[in-house]
């Protein structure tokens, strides 16, 4: 059997069943989450405790009709789902689990990962300006703000990253911070260089607050605003159309937190000098996105002005303050050495 050719399908049946399976049971996890913060039970009826419930979900939108409003643009209308979703799957295969598991190995898949991203981001755009709705258009436009508002002081941090690691494969980001919790990015500990101890802290919470808000979740769901907006770009969007919608929300939430364990926590390596295991990668990423579900269901929504006035007037200043002081202590040490 030629493994060269079984290897690749193997790789993309893996990634497709956790795309799946993350996209189905994140929202099974985020109701039975809301439902415990706001004191009430969420999902219970559709198997034991309720597990089942994605599979009945699932098998309801299939089965339920594409409707394609009139007045819309009927292409784009039905291309926009399928544009949020496709490019968070495809994010997966850069994605490094362990140093055996990955789809495979790209030199810039930093780079890739968020041009994937924007990519998404054109999702939205295209759903909303083409579904001819008002609310849709508005909620369009106010994610377009966003994203570029948040996107800036995420990829200034990861600049900072790459030029500590000295790469931009996220496989060598993740094997230089081998060891233990003191070789992470995040902790302000036996760096390597005095940037890494002083103001890694500082930058892992910049690219975790834009994570969030990249997501469009609460406090920064903006673009759905379901009580002004009625649900924002995807108004017009029932059936699967929806359901893919939905489904890159959830995958991208996954992509987010996979990219802050890699660049900040060390990857898939324990904290105290374990052996390295796919097992400490899942535990930190569900971990965040354990936080993302709580910080979704404890925050209040802002407003659109006080939310793109975090980033323009605190995150990217602070960011490039980040990357301004990492060059300055990068050529010192150069210079020292």
């Amino acid at each position: 059997m030629d493994t060269s050719i079984w290897e690749p399908i193997i790789y993309l049946v893996g990634i497709m069943a956790f795309a799946g399976l993350n996209a189905a049971y994140l929202g099974w996890c985020e109701r039975k989450g809301a439902g415990h913060i706001q004191r009430r039970i969420g999902p219970k009826e559709v198997g034991w405790f309720g597990l089942l419930q994605p599979l009945a979900d699932g098998i309801k939108l299939m089965s339920k009709q594409l409707l394609v409003p009139q007045g819309v643009d009927g292409i784009l209308f039905r291309a926009a789902p399928i544009l949020a979703m496709v490019p968070a799957i495809t994010s997966m295969v850069a994605i490094p689990f362990s140093e055996t598991i990955q789809a495979r190995s790209i030199d810039l898949s930093v780079l890739l990962i968020f041009a994937l991203a924007s990519i998404g981001m054109m999702a939205v755009l295209i759903g909303g300006w083409a579904s001819g709705n008002k609310y849709a258009i508005i909620s369009a436009t106010r994610s377009v703000s966003q994203n570029i508002a948040y996107e800036i002081p995420m990829l200034v941090t990861v600049i900072t990253i790459v030029m500590l690691s000295g790469s931009m494969n996220l496989e060598e980001i993740a094997m230089k911070q081998e060891g233990g919790f003191w070789n992470w990015n995040i902790f302000p500990v036996a760096g390597e260089s005095i940037a890494q101890a002083i103001i890694m802290p500082i930058s892992f919470i910049i690219f975790f607050i834009c994570s969030v808000a990249e997501t469009n979740r609460a406090p920064f769901d903006m673009a759905e605003a379901e009580s002004e907006l009625i649900a924002g770009f995807m108004t017009e969007y029932g059936s699967m159309g929806f359901g893919l919608f939905m489904m890159g929300e959830y995958l991208n939430i996954v992509v987010g937190a996979c990219l802050t364990t890699i660049l900040f926590l060390g990857g898939w390596y324990g904290p105290f000098g374990f052996t390295s295991s796919v097992f400490w990668f899942l535990l930190k990423i569900y971990i965040l996105i354990a936080t993302f579900i709580w910080i979704r269901w404890t925050f209040p929504r802002t407003q659109i002005y006080k939310l793109l006035n975090l980033s323009w007037k605190i995150l990217i200043p602070f960011s490039l303050a980040i990357l301004l002081l990492t060059a300055v202590f990068l050529k010192v040490e150069g210079f020292l050495i």
